[in-house]
């Protein structure tokens, strides 16, 4: 994605004095600013002021990227702080917050920039510290950034009274490969910071940004023309690799020329004068970006924190049979973060000893320590993270990578894979055609420089590794002087750079130094088929900021009141369609983005009218994508003419359907209602609206399935998302008729929650559960359809607020509680007890305290001979409660282990288990890689032997024993019927 976020400069009176870089790092923020008043203009490093111990400041040229919410306790001691702490008192960030994380990690939140671009959360919920302590107040990842940049603004303040920050030309760092939500919730953080205006720049530009400030005017005498350079970043959360060209002078001369800048003939001095400042300060061509990777400086920690934990027992040649507690394993990560560094040093020691405090009032004698050898270190980290591999290589992507703490990181650990992959996929990029006939694949693919960025490539170790992987790969090719070797660009202070590169080229934009040419190096696609699966180009490759494209050559037509989703894909490598054309879609370059939708409203027209409209792409200032719809209706009922008035409708991503990190954003075609499968859709219409007509015949409603498959020529299995949505929308049209009788009430609940199931995963589902509350809750009619009702709430419940569910939850948590203790006066039908108790299972977004409470309550009355008739419906509803895997819910909101050991424990006695009992014992065990969900070694163990004695499923024993998914029938299961085409399920 393009780079940087402009503002107009005209909106200023005056330029601001200084320019502010601030690294918005994973581990570290650092800020770096330049005083365009002062005698030199080279960046300086803002020193941060921030609490190191109780009631000591200290400036620091860093600040750690870590939240600390204060015990009771603590606030007390902390109520005269020191004026300079800029600190809060219910919270601190920084130096001490991370400090203070090692004794209670369940009060500190880190690594929240790796959350902003976590696609399997909703990163706009309350959900750190991940499973923190009981008392502590959660916060988004938004929110958690949002104070490491208020500190920072505050801290700036109090130094610079006269011009704070606000008021000042503010540059923010993020990764290059952060996606377009990640990107725009960084605006937001910034904005609840206090900072409305800002620049975006990423990571690794502003780390040769920073190259670039010091070698300003001999740059192009070191790195010649035609010559690649490539940025190397490996962070704490991302690695990010970027590659910068040199163009060379035939291509600046053809670039002048279509701009209509100097003469053809260059023997003209002027012309050659401009040839040579337009090679100085516009030579360097940002031409590719890396695909995101959730790989850094804390994969390593994770992956040494693993492999020292089974030195605390006894043999390390043996499968420990305990772990560590959450308490103490995050202690260990975190000084194995220490014992990385000291480990992978030029001159490193023999070992490194590293002790861990028991919990509890009996501190002294209760200390472990072990000494990590540095073969372990080296074997864990450089062989582990960094391979000698091909450069043909391919990461293996087929399962999840470590997944602690609720992160996926990425699949395959080798980072030397994917630099083969980036390096081999863009081989051919930026560089002119003519070259393909001189060159080979492999000059090609070969970068003359590298320069490392990024606190992990602090090590000596791991850029020597790198450097001989280079020289490996490429060692053998042609070069000018002989045997060729990489050569590397010197980084300075990797820890700093990135802010003074952003604060440097605060600098550039005013027209002061070198610039890089930073175009969007990705492409978006519109889908607008599905067999075959073809898309249209609506974002070029080479587009920069402020860009905005009409696509008024391919029109649409769409029905205002209808809500509607654009599948859109981005490719970083398929960079030469134009805008407007139209491609197959290349799931191997390609890959899909959260859905983008929106509801057409107009208060200037009826709601049934269908409008003609034309799509509008712009690349941003932020440098994200934005779409709009614009049409002209006419104030008199028309679509043109003299009074028609323009109207626009701006598209936003739809979080809600892609908050699961397996959930398809989008599986089929645009859906625009009456355009796509519009022959089916009018069948099934006229058919429903038939069904439920005052003279129907009085079977109508009943066969009312049947009736439907048979006009549509599908089974109801077969039936699309975009279909049973449309056919929701005749149901929600119908309201007002299906109230007349129980019969039609009952069959109108029955294909309302069947079209909308389960409630989320198709873009504006949000919207139609919403819609569906309203029509629904508190206004039947007829006593009879509440057996339906929990029905439809159970299949669309995963669409739900928490408010929503816990208002079911109130209005039957008596009747369920009754019912599991067998106390009911009035027990209900059986048919109505179990869709009772499925219905609250399928409620995963209540309450722990109330899912502990149920599920106990659950545990005791599978072998009540009042209730065996409802056993099976127990029991899934205690795998739901209990499931370490949960359908929809976060998976902060899971129960903590220690509260289903019990259930595990009870469970496993179970003398003639059922397939039922089998299901709840597989989601109850289910190993995750996340240790604050997943069982205790001994008793998944225990769960594994039981499973095998019951002869349960392999499927079950595979995922209780290993991170494994479960085929979709099985997740069928869990929710407790089949789902649409194309939706899928977490897990």
């Amino acid at each position: 994605m393009s780079t940087e976020l402009f503002f107009d400069a005209m909106e200023l009176q005056t330029e601001p004095r200084f320019v502010v870089g601030i690294d918005l790092g994973t581990t570290n923020c650092a800020v770096a600013f330049v005083d365009s008043e002062a005698a030199s203009r080279e960046p300086q490093v803002f020193m941060v002021p921030q609490l190191v111990d109780w009631q000591t400041v200290e400036n620091r040229s860093t600040l750690p990227s870590f939240y600390y919410q204060w015990t009771e306790h603590e606030a007390s001691q902390l109520k005269t702080l020191p004026p300079a702490s800029i600190g809060i008192h219910s919270h601190c960030v920084g130096g001490l917050a991370r400090d203070r994380g090692l004794q209670s990690p369940g009060r500190q939140i880190a690594s929240a920039k790796s959350w902003l671009c976590h696609n399997g959360v909703d990163r706009t919920a309350s959900i750190l510290p991940w499973h923190g302590e009981a008392d502590v107040e959660r916060l988004s990842p938004v929110v958690a950034s949002s104070h490491y940049l208020k500190h920072i603004r505050m801290a700036w303040d109090r130094a610079h009274p006269q011009h704070p920050l606000e008021s000042c030309e503010v540059i923010i760092t993020l990764p290059a490969s952060f996606d377009e939500v990640a990107r725009e919730l960084t605006i937001e953080a910034a904005r609840l910071a206090g900072l409305t205006r800002i620049v975006l720049i990423e990571e690794p530009q502003a780390a040769f940004y920073a190259w670039l400030s010091r070698h300003e005017s001999e740059w192009n005498k070191k790195i010649r023309s035609g010559q690649t350079v490539l940025i190397c970043d490996i962070g704490g959360g991302t690695t990010d690799f970027t590659l910068v060209r040199v163009r060379d002078d035939h291509a600046i001369e053809s670039e002048m020329l279509r701009k209509g800048k100097g003469e053809s003939d260059h023997a003209n001095p002027l012309s050659r004068e401009l040839l040579e400042e337009e090679k100085r300060r516009y030579g360097l061509h940002r031409v590719a970006v890396g695909q995101h990777l959730m790989l850094g400086g804390d994969n390593l920690d994770l992956a040494l924190a693993k492999a020292v934990e089974p030195l605390f027992f006894s043999d390390l040649s043996s499968i420990p049979q305990n772990q560590l507690g959450h308490p103490e394993f995050e202690s260990l990560r975190q000084q194995c973060r220490v014992a990385k560094e000291a480990l992978l040093r030029s001159e490193p020691p023999k070992h490194y000893s590293i002790a861990i405090a028991g919990r509890g009032s009996q501190l002294i004698g209760n200390v472990r320590s072990v000494e990590v050898p540095l073969e372990l270190a080296q074997q864990t980290l450089l062989e582990g993270f960094f391979p000698n591999v091909a450069l043909d290589a391919i990461p293996d992507e087929s399962e999840g990578g470590l997944f602690e703490f609720g992160l996926p990181y990425a699949a395959d650990p080798a980072i030397t894979r994917h630099l083969a992959k980036f390096l081999w996929g863009h081989r051919w990029d930026g560089r002119p055609d003519e070259q393909k006939q001189l060159i080979s694949d492999q000059v090609a693919a070969r970068p003359d420089w590298i320069l490392f960025n990024g606190g992990v490539l602090e090590s000596p170790q791991i850029r020597q590794r790198l450097l001989a992987q280079l020289n490996l790969w490429f060692g053998n090719t042609e070069s000018e002087v002989g045997s060729w070797r990489i050569g590397e660009l010197e980084a300075r202070q990797l820890d700093l750079a990135v802010a003074i590169g952003a604060a440097y080229f605060g600098m550039v934009r005013r027209g002061q130094g070198v610039r890089i040419d930073a175009r969007l190096a990705r492409a978006y696609y519109l889908q607008v088929n599905e067999d075959p699966p073809k898309a249209m180009c609506i974002m070029p490759g080479d587009a920069t900021p402020l860009d905005r494209f009409l696509l008024s050559e391919h029109p649409f037509e769409l029905e205002i009141g209808r809500p509607i989703q654009f599948p859109i894909y981005v490719s970083s490598t398929n960079l030469v369609h134009r805008i407007g054309e139209i491609v197959s879609i290349d799931l191997e370059h390609m890959r899909p983005l959260p859905p983008i939708q929106t509801v057409l409203e107009s208060t200037r027209h009826k709601r049934s009218a269908v409008v003609p409209i034309v799509l509008e792409s712009l690349l941003t200032e932020i440098g994200t994508l934005e779409l709009s719809l614009a049409t002209s209706i006419s104030t008199s009922g028309g679509q043109s003419g003299s009074d028609a008035t323009s109207i626009r409708w701006r598209l936003a991503f739809d979080l809600r359907s892609s908050v699961e990190t397996d959930r398809s954003a989008h599986q089929g075609i645009l859906e625009q209602s009456g355009i796509v499968e519009s022959e089916l859709i009018d069948k099934a219409a006229s058919t429903i609206s038939a069904a439920f007509l005052p003279e129907a015949p009085k079977d109508a409603a009943k066969d009312l399935m049947k009736n439907l498959a048979h006009e549509l020529g599908l089974s109801r299995n077969a039936w699309k998302p975009s279909l049973l949505r449309s056919m929701w929308q005749t149901l929600i049209d119908l309201d007002p008729q299906q109230k007349r009788s129980s019969s039609f009430e009952t069959r109108w609940l029955n294909l309302l929650g069947f079209c909308l199931r389960p409630g989320y995963g198709f873009a504006a589902d949000d919207w139609r559960v919403a819609v569906t509350w309203r029509a629904v809750h508190g206004k039947l009619k007829h006593p009879s359809s509440a057996v339906e009702a929990m029905v439809l709430w159970r299949r669309i419940a995963g669409g739900f607020t928490v408010g929503q569910q816990r208002a079911l939850y109130q209005e039957v948590q008596t009747r369920v509680r009754g019912l599991l203790e067998s106390n009911a006066r009035n027990m209900p039908s059986i048919q109505e007890s179990m869709e009772l108790l499925r219905l609250v299972g399928s409620l995963e977004l209540l309450a722990s305290r109330d899912k502990k409470l149920l599920g106990n309550l659950a545990i005791d009355a599978i072998h009540r001979n009042k209730l065996i008739a409802l056993r099976d419906s127990v029991l899934w509803m205690l795998g739901r409660l209990g499931a370490r895997m949960p359908v929809y819910a976060p998976m902060n909101d899971v129960l903590p282990p220690d509260v289903i050991s019990d259930w595990v424990h009870r469970l496993c006695k179970e003398s003639q288990p059922q397939p039922a009992h089998h299901l709840a014992l597989m989601q109850l065990t289910r190993k995750t890689g996340d240790r604050y969900r997943d069982v205790s070694i001994p008793v998944r163990e225990l769960s594994l032997k039981t499973l095998e004695q019951w002869k349960a499923p392999e499927s079950y024993l595979r995922v209780v024993r290993d991170v494994a998914k479960l085929d979709m029938s099985e997740k069928e299961m869990i929710v407790g019927e089949s789902l649409p085409l194309g939706i899928r399920l977490r897990g």
